[in-house]
């Protein structure tokens, strides 16, 4: 047989391998067949063994041995083959081990090279016997994964502590625990030309939109990629608007998230390797709310989404209408505030705009900082930013001392909408028009991004949907920029869901 590993396989231009090899009758071709596909590859374990009661029968586990549970190895699949009496018969003895011998509650038989060598690169274990031509696929998986601890991006005061992991089924069993209904539905699927990624499609039957799903499964169909490593590769392959700064597809770390929008009608997409899970379709609305508004006092809910609106508002808004003001509309302005702001600017060499546009680059520069260095120097830095190099530059007259009032009120109301996307390209947006028109400018620029807004879609889900297309009512306003009490909100979002009614208004439940 050849050493040359391109004479058993072929690669079409996407990167998929088919093996053109065929099991045989004999031991040591079967192994050979399997050195040849994985020549240069020494993770491989070939664990020769016989029967002890008759040694004329052979057998060969091949595994990665990184990959696998060395225990189920040795006590359910080892020991129990060389020790039976069974093995005796002559013939059949794939059957044989698979129905009476192999303590195992997930074996197969199968002579597909295909099939055997994408189970041994995902952990399963082949036992290859001699005489025959059909191989058993044992799962023997074992993978090394951390500990289920509460997401650092989505921390909560009252609520689970539960997040999601990088494991796929570690994932998928906290959403099924949480929802013990036979209408919750997974299916997997495979991305990736290369790496193969398992992805996952969660969904509530009944609740989900079907043509929503299918929209789904026709975008996913469609991506030609060599590899997934996260869902954010997902994302930017199925999302309706790739070239938007504004994300039209959510992504959480906590199960609870996921479930409250697989009960709205909503369909998440769970990744093996990533503890991001992506639900769709998304709306505006969701980017002002927050898991723990469900279980708080819905007064004290309501207060908080204010305060996220506010902060969205300022976080935009504000560098914009302190250049305009500045600039073009000083009569706005009260005359001790405004006599205060032009004494602080005399001797800036620079125009307010620049001055902005430089804070603005600095505190995204500091931030940027703080997150990637390690975490017992991020505080120093942002220590150092914030206080020795705000007052070196104020003291040396390179930039006013309301311009880091303005920025540093900006970045800390920005911290509020943390999944929004978008707040800096609007940011930088409004200023440009202020700089050149004031007010007007702001408002041109305040319309041209409300508009760009209703012009998204996700999934056909109009993105500023505000629970439907028509008039608003009052059933509309109950989840959106306040929380009513959870007696008073008896229906699903229109469009999203099938099904509006909820739980607390069908005692049927779920349908």
């Amino acid at each position: 047989m050849s050493n040359n590993s391109n004479n058993v396989k072929t690669e079409d231009a996407s990167g998929n391998i088919q093996y053109n090899v065929k099991l045989t009758m004999s031991l040591e071709d079967n192994i050979n067949i399997f050195k040849q596909i994985f020549i240069n590859d020494d993770t491989l374990t070939y664990r020769k063994f016989e029967n002890n009661k008759n040694c004329l029968t052979k057998f060969c586990m091949i595994y990665i041995d990184y990959m696998v549970n060395s225990t189920t190895l040795n006590q359910y699949i080892l020991k129990p083959i060389m020790n039976s009496d069974i093995v005796n018969a002559q013939n059949n003895f794939a059957d044989i081990l698979y129905k009476n011998v192999i303590e195992s509650s997930r074996i197969k038989k199968t002579s597909d090279i295909n099939e055997i060598v994408k189970s041994l690169i995902s952990g399963c274990t082949a036992l290859l016997i001699d005489n025959c031509e059909e191989i058993l696929i044992i799962d023997t998986i074992r993978f090394e994964t951390r500990s289920i601890e509460e997401p650092l991006s989505e921390g909560v005061v009252m609520g689970p502590r539960e997040g999601f992991i990088e494991s796929l089924k570690v994932n998928l069993s906290l959403i099924r625990r949480r929802i013990q209904n036979p209408n919750l539905k997974f299916k997997f699927k495979e991305l990736g030309t290369r790496t193969k990624t398992n992805i996952c499609i969660c969904y509530i039957e009944g609740l989900a939109q079907e043509k929503i799903l299918q929209e789904l499964y026709s975008r996913l169909n469609k991506i030609q990629i060599d590899g997934i490593i996260d869902s954010n590769y997902i994302e930017e392959l199925i999302t309706d608007s790739p070239f938007s700064f504004v994300k039209t597809i959510n992504s959480t770390e906590r199960p609870d998230v996921v479930v409250s929008r697989l009960l709205e009608g909503r369909i998440a997409i769970v990744c093996d390797g990533t503890p991001f899970v992506l639900t769709l379709p998304c709306i505006f609305l969701e980017r002002f709310q927050a898991s723990e508004d469900y279980y708080n006092n819905y007064l004290f809910a309501s207060f908080n989404r204010l305060i996220r609106w506010s902060g969205f508002f300022l976080s935009t808004s504000t560098p914009a209408l302190y250049v305009a003001l500045v600039n073009f509309h000083q009569e706005l302005i009260p005359t001790q505030l405004l006599i205060s702001i032009t004494a602080s600017r005399q001797g800036v060499a620079v125009p307010t705009l620049v001055e902005v546009l430089i804070m603005t680059l600095t505190f995204e520069l500091l931030r940027e900082a703080g997150t990637r260095i390690p975490k017992p120097i991020g505080q120093a830095v942002s220590i150092v930013g914030a206080l020795i190099l705000g007052d070196a530059a104020v003291n040396a007259r390179f930039i006013s001392a309301p311009i880091v009032i303005v920025t540093a009120l900006t970045g800390i109301s920005s911290f509020l909408i943390p999944q929004f996307t978008g707040v800096v390209p609007i940011r930088i947006i409004f200023l440009i028009m202020t700089s050149f028109l004031g007010l007007y400018g702001y408002i041109f620029a305040l319309t041209a991004v409300f508009l760009y807004f209703t012009s998204l879609r996700s999934f056909g889900i109009p993105f500023m949907l505000n629970s439907g297309t028509g008039a608003i009512t009052f059933q509309d306003l109950k989840d959106t920029s306040i929380r009513a009490p959870q007696i008073f909100m008896k229906k699903r979002p229109k469009l999203i869901s099938n099904n509006l009614k909820r739980q607390n208004s069908d005692k049927e439940g779920l349908k």
